[in-house]
């Protein structure tokens, strides 16, 4: 039986894991928590519309419904030259067949960042948020500043969608306690059109929705910092804020980059359609022109430099598409077979972008590109996909095709 080692714990490894393991390949998965994050649902947690234990899934859970090896540690250097992984423990992993590293991704670090609080950092400030929102809401009055940043090395590396979620929660979780008035909201972005990406239809709706929800809009300056009361910017101007919610771009993971693979500029492991990291001769340890080099390592997810549109952006879905065709390219492999199947084809974006007492359908790919609006059914539809995204893939309910 042929062994794969797959480090990181979230869409993209714990979908290569169950499918790996579907295939009878004797699977190890690394994670540095003990739990599976849905980071889609985890919107509802500030405003207490869900719990945390509501998002997260027991690896011990996943493990014992699909039968993988599960180790509980960090990863802490990658050698692809020695074939080995090193983790925090002190312990050294090198028997495997093929690598899959899928660990996700570091964020970027702007000056005063810990002053910020972030829907898409770290599972517990989510926690913080809701600590957050309970002060601020329990004042009476206030003003509170929502945003997100890029990443000029890689416009993949983006995630602003969660952004303008608990935006419009917070607003809704006011409008519910009737004191929606006595807050100032404002969204932020460097760009001078934050959601652009979702197509020139979505960026005129989302402005639309920001008018009828008298939230203001702060784009287009860089930022220059973070401070407790607010956020500073390049020319020195300040957005005056009591607390702040900013999601970070994506930037390589510290390990990755202090690693010998191949990297782009934003320090994305490099791959090619198949997910396969894209070693060349002039990597320093390949033989010249014979290759001398790995062909049995993988990178999915967030962890890996994603080719293609201006538009294109790192999502939980296209994590998963990925990790589908590495198992199958593995196997493919493994048999002697040839038709492998690429993440090219399926980049797009998609989501169910929720607001609380409603939500709005997202789409777009290189033929079209809308915003669907759903009260009220589009906010219990993305309750409904995150009961499924749990079951489903503790194997209690059967897998929708393609998801």
């Amino acid at each position: 039986m042929k062994k794969v080692l797959i480090l990181g714990g979230g869409f993209a490894g714990v979908e290569a894991a169950i499918f790996l393991k579907k295939e009878d390949y004797h699977i190890t998965l690394v994670s540095d928590r003990d739990y599976f994050y849905i980071y889609p649902t985890s919107i509802w947690v500030p405003t207490r519309e869900s719990e945390f234990s509501d998002v997260c899934v027991d690896l011990k859970e996943l493990q014992k419904a699909h039968g993988f090896n599960l180790i509980l540690d960090g990863v802490t250097k990658i050698s692809a030259k020695e074939g080995q992984v090193t983790l925090k423990s002190g312990t050294i992993l090198d028997e495997y067949d093929h690598l899959i590293i899928a660990m996700g991704a570091s964020k970027m670090k702007h000056k005063g960042i810990e002053n910020t609080l972030s829907i898409c950092g770290a599972p517990e400030q989510s926690l913080l948020l809701r600590d957050k929102v309970d002060e601020i809401v329990a004042k009476g009055s206030g003003k509170i500043c929502f945003g997100f940043g890029g990443n000029p090395k890689d416009s993949s590396a983006v995630r602003g969608g969660p952004g303008f979620e608990l935006l419009f929660n917070v607003h809704n979780l006011l409008k519910k306690k009737g004191i929606r008035k006595n807050y100032e909201l404002t969204f932020f972005a460097p760009m001078a059109e934050p959601g652009k990406r979702m197509g020139p239809k979505a960026l005129k709706m989302m402005d639309t929705f920001f008018g009828m929800l008298d939230i203001n809009q702060h784009f287009g300056k860089k930022i220059k910092a973070f401070e407790e009361d607010g956020i500073i910017f390049e020319d020195d101007s300040k957005l005056e804020s009591d607390f702040t919610m900013f999601i970070a771009a994506g930037d390589g993971h510290d390990v990755i980059k202090n690693s010998d693979l191949p990297l782009n500029e934003a320090g994305f492991i490099k791959i090619d359609d198949h997910c396969a990291v894209e070693f060349s001769h002039m990597d320093t340890f390949c033989d010249g022109e014979d290759m001398n080099r790995p062909h049995n390592i993988y990178a999915i997810g967030d962890t890996a430099a994603l080719e293609g549109y201006e538009w294109r952006a790192k999502q939980g879905h296209i994590a998963e598409v990925m990790a589908r065709n590495v198992a199958h390219n593995i196997v493919e492999k493994d048999n002697g077979g040839i038709s492998f199947k690429g993440y090219h084809e399926h980049i797009n974006i998609l989501c169910v972008m929720d607001s609380g007492n409603g939500a709005s359908f997202v789409y777009r790919d290189d033929k079209k590109a809308f915003m669907i609006p759903m009260p009220i059914f589009g906010h219990w539809l993305k309750k409904g996909w995150g009961i499924y995204c749990r079951y489903s893939k503790l194997g209690k309910i059967p897998r929708i095709p393609g998801m």
